[in-house]
């Protein structure tokens, strides 16, 4: 079953009601200010701007922000490009990841970067009502949400509290990289997350699936090595 079949009736209900009203409403620029833009229009020119971060991120080259500046004039509106859904990993900050100043990118940050029936609903509105081009689900090396739930898949699910149940969430992604051989579990494990995330985001809903059909949406995965910083699209 999709997430969006177990979201609550009322909270999914309120989403696509408040639509067309949502997508409207603006609550009026500076006079005088330049109006917000979006810093990319298309799934593709998204994904290349997004690599171009990365690449200076990389290089420790990032641009100079003096970050106060249209403060104002995001207070207004929001026109991000791209939404990431990350882990909550204290090291993986996708604005610093791709050198992007606030307002360019919509973040969901969840243990693990798997989807929650809140999360598809707050990329649900990034993508219908605030325009993002682009989704990516972005996972990271060394995660302790992907180990945890490997070592619980081989020796038995006896975490404590929540956690539990955030392995048992995460468990369909990552099985399947447990029946494989050959090659490092640990790699098959954060990439098989990856890759259900973004199958369940390309497939489970309503909202995303036309605006993906017609091309007015991308959905990928990528991978966040932590010791260099780079993020390779899977």
């Amino acid at each position: 079953m999709c997430l969006c079949c177990n979201a609550t009736p009322g909270r999914r209900g309120l989403l696509a009601a408040g639509l067309g009203a949502l997508a409207t409403a603006g609550l009026g620029a500076p006079a005088g200010a330049q109006p917000l833009r979006r810093a990319a229009e298309d799934p593709a020119a998204a994904f290349a701007r997004l690599a171009a971060g990365n690449a200076r991120y990389v290089a420790n080259t990032p641009k100079a922000r003096d970050v106060s500046a249209r403060r104002a004039l995001r207070a207004a509106g929001q026109v991000p490009y791209a939404a990431v859904l990350g882990c909550a990993d204290s090291r993986v900050a996708p604005e610093l990841v791709f050198d992007e100043a606030p307002g360019n990118l919509f973040v969901v940050r969840v243990a693990g970067n798997f989807v929650t029936a809140d999360g598809l609903a707050s990329l649900e509105f990034g993508a219908a009502v605030l325009g993002t081009k682009a989704i990516l689900v972005l996972g990271h090396t060394s995660c302790g949400a992907v180990t945890a739930t490997v070592r619980a898949l081989q020796q038995g699910n006896d975490l404590p509290g929540g956690i539990a149940g955030l392995v048992s969430a995460m468990k369909p992604g990552i099985e399947p990289a447990l029946r494989e051989t050959g090659g490092d579990l640990a790699r098959r494990a954060l990439e098989a997350n990856v890759r259900h995330s973004v199958e369940v985001l390309r497939t489970g809903s309503p909202l995303l699936s036309p605006l993906i059909q017609r091309g007015a949406l991308a959905v990928r995965g990528g991978l966040y090595e932590l010791a260099t910083g780079r993020v390779t699209l899977l």
